[in-house]
């Protein structure tokens, strides 16, 4: 009896069977919001545009949720879908790398581009993905953009661009950096035809990108504390030697500083672009050739 009282009892590890082991929750089903840590259901995020009922964080959208946000159901069609990036400098792993974005992302390249209607109002569109090689542009984006630019130059339809980049993409090189000039030049055709360009920077827009198409709208747009500038914040302190502001290239600093338009709330955006496009809309003269 006394040696039962006081001998010590052994544990066991036992592996439990399927029928008692807790159900695991399906990953995506919850999103915690980077700026106020807010816990929300994914598909309640999704329905309210990637935005947060919170605080008002606007999460990042894939090309195609961007596409169906606004435009009319039904009418997208994409161009230039079947473009892939070659490896003109022979970089080591950059095949790899972007079969595996392939893959994960479901796109062939960084930017999706075709032609659709708002509100009935035919456009021009592309859409920027960051998921891709962080949006970055090389041969086949600066190609697919000029592409577009092109096309609604001649369907003389307005052109919106959604920008969301890292910059030029570090393993084309020089090809790489010669797409700035080339959607600059599409863009000065653009305009001489008096076709209207509607740019809208979303987080982030960095490097080559906004040094180029993204900045030379005729209405320059962007969302909420998207970040956009072309150096890093690092850099040019210490070019300079100066402490910059904290909201420096900010949405809100550029707009305060004229770089920019108007900063549009997500849910707001698709009511802003039909307003434009109504004031653009052609007449019937110029349905039929006229100017």
């Amino acid at each position: 009896m006394f040696r039962d009282l006081f001998s010590k009892k052994r544990k066991y590890a036992t592996i439990p069977s399927e029928r008692t082991q807790p159900t695991k929750m399906n990953e995506g089903v919850m999103t915690k919001c980077p700026n106020c840590k807010t816990i929300v259901y994914s598909r309640e995020l999704k329905k309210q545009l990637n935005v947060c009922s919170e605080c008002g964080h606007h999460f990042r959208m894939t090309a195609h949720e961007r596409i169906q946000s606004i435009v009319d159901f039904g009418t997208f069609k994409e161009m230039d879908a079947a473009m892939f990036s070659g490896n003109p400098l022979d970089f080591p792993e950059y095949e790899e790398k972007l079969n595996r974005d392939q893959q994960k992302t479901g796109l062939n390249e960084a930017v999706v581009t075709g032609e659709g209607e708002i509100e009935g109002y035919p456009v021009v569109l592309g859409v920027m993905d960051a998921r891709f090689r962080m949006g970055s542009m090389g041969a086949v984006v600066g190609e697919k953009i000029s592409k577009a630019i092109l096309q609604a130059e001649e369907k003389r339809a307005p052109l919106i661009l959604f920008s969301a980049s890292g910059g030029a993409r570090m393993q084309e090189g020089v090809i790489s950096l010669m797409q700035m000039a080339k959607t600059s030049v599409a863009l000065e055709r653009l305009d001489e035809a008096r076709v209207p360009f509607i740019s809208i920077m979303t987080h982030p827009t960095t490097g080559g990108v906004s040094a180029s198409f993204a900045s030379l709208g005729d209405y320059n747009f962007a969302e909420p504390g998207a970040l956009i500038g072309f150096a890093g914040r690092r850099i040019i302190e210490q070019t300079i030697r100066e402490e910059l502001p904290d909201d420096f290239q900010t949405a809100e600093f550029l707009l305060k500083h004229g770089q920019l338009d108007r900063v549009i709330h997500r849910s707001e955006l698709k009511a802003t672009l039909i307003k434009v496009l109504k004031m653009h809309a052609r007449t019937p003269d110029e349905e039929g050739g006229q100017r």
